[in-house]
């Protein structure tokens, strides 16, 4: 099929590969605008303009792709289908409707849960054992469209925002695959999305990686994976920001029955590990890392870091 492809972060960079080499004829990569990056605030291309620079595929990037002008040059290429997997701008109904087969989306979730920006994280966030990718007809609305396949990927216990994006990435890429073979086969059965069973998947900010301290054990350690690698769980130490990569909940001993110490405690501190109290449970700290350092295992940590027991760390910004 001749497809037009919209993608922009790692996340559809899979995907527009796949479609290449099931060998589809991507007639256009579009993607957000290049923009200034670190220190130095040099350009930085998109990882989709990076991938289709590579195989020689031609770019498009609009600022606002639902102009009269950007839309006319899209429809100049008389593709069969438009594949959005991550694009980032709001799509109009004209260019939904400016191929034969519509738009295809990949979404990083099992609709109808999750809809919204940020499906990966927030499927650890609230402690799924689940996830997975939809691949729908795109509507007007936001994740809503008719939904046409699934495939599930299961959340281990140590699954990161990292590595359950990376699942997810090659996962969506497969099932794209199988859609547009599906698609043109006319096999495919439509089948409409009831109202979603889980609140909305906002966007992340850095704001939500700060530690409350009086939330459980439980809830703190799914923080700390869900957020890595960004924008990551952090707490205050000794008046530094520290970023928590790594934590376990302490098992409960036999007799515990009564909180000894405010939440954020620092209760003890073993070779490799040191535990806070929380509003329920005890949280185990195993990697660490402070402003301008590299992040360590607390064992490398406590080499040159005195973490002193009753100490009480921060939480806020």
């Amino acid at each position: 099929m001749k497809v037009l492809f919209m993608g922009t972060p790692d996340f559809s960079v899979g995907t527009l590969e796949a479609l290449a080499d099931a060998g589809h004829e991507v007639c256009l990569a579009v993607t957000q605008p290049d923009k200034p990056k670190g220190r130095g605030k040099e350009m930085q291309f998109p990882p989709v303009k990076e991938a289709a620079m590579r195989r020689g595929i031609p770019v498009f990037q609009p600022k606002r792709v639902r102009t009269p002008e950007s839309v006319e040059y899209l429809k100049s290429f008389q593709a069969d289908v438009c594949v959005v997997v991550a694009f980032g701008q709001i799509l109009t109904k004209e260019l939904l409707d400016m191929t034969p087969f519509g738009c295809i989306n990949v979404h990083a979730s099992l609709l109808p849960k999750y809809r919204g920006a940020a499906p990966i994280q927030w499927a650890i966030l609230r402690g799924e054992e689940v996830t997975g990718v939809t691949t729908m007809q795109m509507d007007e609305g936001i994740d809503t469209g008719d939904m046409l396949l699934k495939t599930e990927v299961p959340i281990t216990p140590e699954e990161t925002g990292e590595s359950l994006h990376d699942k997810l990435a090659a996962a969506g890429a497969q099932l794209a695959v199988r859609t547009l073979e599906e698609l043109e086969a006319g096999t495919l059965r439509p089948i409409k999305q009831g109202e979603s069973p889980t609140p909305y998947a906002k966007m992340l900010d850095k704001k939500m990686g700060s530690i409350d301290w009086s939330r459980p054990a439980a809830e703190i350690e799914r923080l700390v994976r869900g957020l890595n690698s960004w924008p990551s769980a952090y707490t205050h130490w000794n008046g530094k920001a520290m970023k928590i990569w790594k934590a376990g909940v302490k098992s409960a001993q036999s007799g515990d029955t009564t909180q000894q110490a405010a939440p954020g405690t620092i209760l003890e501190v073993e070779k490799d590990s040191f535990s806070v109290q929380t509003g329920d449970g005890v949280l185990l700290v195993q990697e660490v890392q402070l402003p301008g350092k590299k992040h360590m295992e607390v064992q490398a940590f406590l080499r040159g870091n005195a973490v002193v027991p009753g100490t009480v760390l921060a939480s806020g910004d």
